[in-house]
Formats: structure tokens, C-alpha cells, sequence
């Protein structure tokens, strides 16, 4: 699972390792925080070469893929809260007792986090609405995170465990719902970076009908239990037949598409509001 954390306001890149309990942070982007390099890719660089040759030390780090500016993930030194306090102890910098204190925060954060989820909940909607979300929308948001969720756990059980499976499900249901894969209603609705979550630009009814195709399928599928995965995917063609003759029929009554090219980017004239 892989986030950002703020530290002041340094973006510091991470991941949770489930099976070890644990956060790993961006070395680079730990590196700039202590030091406000303009290179810190190089200064990492520099320190690595003198602890492998001066205390010829077995790496402390390791390669995970955490997201780039460009939306894309690549490989990425990273450490744990162990290797990080290595770092700030050969770092001399006024930050370090500061860095300390939010490591220990975040890693409490995610312990409580872990033993009562409603926590995760309350902070993912204090998230949204310091982007300006309304509080209704955001509580669809929540429920249809629950709803996928229980879709892609159904799946695992039925052996499906691939991220570009999974994308290729989606796409049956999002098209059997909408008329649109996912891709075509991300350009529908102008989003043009990888990174940018289609689901967060969505209006009320948008989630509505993503929510009702992605647990009607959950419950074909847990009914006749498919063992393939071309099973899988006619049943996610069915999931998303029943939300799509649902839309339709909404649209009769509406007057209206459900479908909408708004989304919630911020204005070029005003990039604090939300559209």
C-alpha cells in the first residue's frame, strides 16, 4: 500500500509492508526534507558510495516502486524507520529531532489505524474535505471503497490476483454501466494525468451506479463461485448490465445522461476551488 506523508511540507513517499508490519519511506525524498537539497538524488548517491567503501556496510535499504510525478512507478531506494535513523544520524541537520518525532507518529498512526479501521475512515475524510468535497459525496466516496474492496477480495478467492486482471474486469463492468472502460471515461472527463483517480471526479449518481455494477457482480460471483477467468469476466459483463439498464432508466426519467463531463480539477483562474 503505497501513500504520501507530509512532513512540514515535504512530500515523503512510502509504502506499508503488510507481512513485516511496517512503513518504508523514499530515501530520496527523506533526504530532501532533512537537507533542502536541490539534488538530493546526488547527495543520496554520494552518501551511499561513502558507507559501502569507508564502513563497507550490507545495504540497508531496499527497492520498492512508489509512485513519480509522471504517475508512473518505479524503483525506489527505500528504508524502514530503522534505516531511516541511520540516515538522519550521518545527516547533520536542525530537522532531525523533528523527523524523529513524526516517524514515531506515523508509524502510531498506522498501529491504531490497524486496530480500529473507522480511524483510516475518519482520515481519509478529513482528506477530502480539505479539498472541498461536500460531506455527502465524500460518504459515497467511502461506501464505494468498502463495495471495491469486497469485489477484489471475491476475486482473489476465484484465484484472480493480477493488477491487469483486475483492470480488465473493471473495464467490463465501467463499459456494461456506462458505455466506457475506464480509460475512455477518464478522457471523457478531461483527466489527462495517470495518477488523477477517476472515482474522485465522479458525481453522486456516477458512484451510484459504479457501486450498484461492482456489488451486483460480488454477488453473482459468490453464488456460482466461477473457477476461471473467463467466468469472471462474463459475470462482470452481467454486474454491469444490471447498473447500465438501471442508468438508462434513470436517464429516461432524468431527461439527462448520468454520465458527466464535470469533474472536481481545480479551475485554471482559481486553483484553490473546486469545479
Amino acid at each position: 500500500m503505497a501513500s504520501i506523508k507530509l512532513f512540514q511540507d515535504k512530500k515523503i513517499r512510502s509504502a506499508w509492508n503488510e507481512e513485516e508490519e511496517q512503513w518504508y519511506f523514499s530515501v530520496v525524498d527523506v533526504v530532501e526534507a532533512l537537507t533542502d537539497s536541490l539534488n538530493p538524488r546526488q547527495y543520496w548517491r554520494k552518501m551511499k558510495d561513502r558507507d559501502l567503501k569507508e564502513y563497507e556496510l550490507y545495504p540497508f535499504w531496499v527497492q520498492l516502486k512508489l509512485p513519480s510525478a509522471d504517475g508512473k512507478k518505479y524503483f525506489t531506494d527505500c528504508a524502514n524507520v530503522k534505516g531511516v535513523l541511520r540516515i538522519i544520524q550521518s545527516i547533520p541537520s536542525p530537522k532531525a529531532e523533528p523527523f524523529k518525532q513524526w516517524l514515531a507518529t506515523v508509524g502510531y498512526e498506522r498501529m491504531l489505524e490497524i486496530e480500529n479501521p473507522e480511524l483510516a475512515q475518519e482520515r481519509m475524510k478529513t482528506l477530502y474535505e480539505q479539498k472541498g468535497y461536500p460531506k455527502d459525496w465524500i460518504d459515497k466516496r467511502w461506501r464505494g471503497i468498502a463495495i471495491r474492496q469486497n469485489l477484489t477480495d471475491e476475486w482473489k478467492k476465484r484465484g484472480i490476483t493480477s493488477e491487469q486482471d483486475f483492470a480488465i474486469l473493471t473495464a467490463e463492468i465501467s463499459k456494461a454501466t456506462f458505455g466506457m472502460t475506464p480509460s475512455e471515461y477518464k478522457e471523457f472527463k478531461g483527466l489527462t494525468k495517470k495518477n488523477q483517480n477517476l472515482r474522485d471526479h465522479m458525481n453522486d449518481l456516477e458512484l451510484i451506479f459504479t457501486m450498484l455494477g461492482e456489488r451486483v457482480t460480488t454477488e453473482i460471483s459468490e453464488k456460482e463461485k466461477p473457477d476461471s477467468f473467463g467466468e469472471s469476466k462474463q459475470i462482470a459483463k452481467r454486474g454491469g448490465k444490471v447498473a447500465g439498464v438501471a442508468r438508462k432508466e434513470t436517464e429516461k426519467e432524468l431527461g439527462r445522461p448520468v454520465a458527466s463531463p464535470d469533474n472536481f480539477l481545480p479551475p485554471a483562474n482559481d486553483p484553490q476551488k473546486l469545479k
